[in-house]
């Protein structure tokens, strides 16, 4: 499968010679440092740092630490997943290779644009306490979780998008990061021969209800 909508582009040379020196330093900082490829939104949301005085918002901050804690569960499980021999089907071996590059993607850029204030990725189990003691060498079990931790995602972004209102750039780059988990959750529901969608309209989930959720996943 190939990657036909990658979440991070180029940056265009044109625009890039109308942004302000300070934000092409962040970007190089930042960006560049973490091996991601950026768009102007990108570039705009990492230069929040200076654009706050060097701090984000307590609001906004709770909200991308809230993030990270997430795409570093998800990062993990794929890094996990990834790595067990024989666990992930040859034919979808690409599929799931880019999606955990997409979740390292957007935990380098979470990490970025929090800095200092970035929480550190927490200790995982992936078995639930021995819930899922085959979610490695099965991959019914590894399909079954991915699905829980990409429509996790997609209602979690969902639900704290209110809360980034008051910075634009941000908030368009959170939207980008969700775009892209919905089609991870419907890419990986395909594959396990389910419906992409389950309604007309997507449900959002309060922070308390998806750290209910992972909690389990959290040693």
């Amino acid at each position: 499968m190939t990657n036909q909508n990658p979440i991070l582009h180029d940056i265009e040379p044109e625009l890039a010679d109308t942004i302000v020196a300070s934000r092409r330093d962040i970007f190089t900082k930042y960006a560049k440092a973490a091996g991601i490829l950026t768009s102007a939104p990108l570039v705009l949301a990492l230069a929040s740092n200076q654009a706050f005085g060097q701090s984000l918002p307590k609001k906004i901050e709770d909200v991308l630490n809230f993030a990270l804690t997430l795409e570093y569960l998800e990062a993990a499980f794929y890094a996990q997943g990834n790595k067990a021999r024989g666990l992930i089907p040859s034919k979808y071996r690409t599929v799931f290779k880019t999606i955990g590059q997409h979740e390292d993607a957007h935990v380098k850029l979470l990490k970025g644009v929090l800095g200092s204030a970035a929480v550190a990725a927490p200790a995982v189990d992936f078995t639930a306490g021995g819930k899922y003691a085959d979610v490695f060498s099965n991959f019914d079990t590894f399909l079954a979780l991915s699905q829980t931790f990409e429509d996790l995602g997609v209602a979690a972004y969902k639900g704290q998008a209110g809360n980034l209102i008051g910075s634009g750039e941000i908030l368009t780059v959170a939207l980008q990061i969700h775009s892209v988990e919905a089609r991870h959750a419907a890419e990986v529901r395909r594959i396990g021969l389910k419906i992409g969608w389950d309604s007309a309209f997507d449900k959002p989930l309060s922070k308390s209800a998806v750290l209910a959720a992972a909690t389990p996943f959290l040693a």
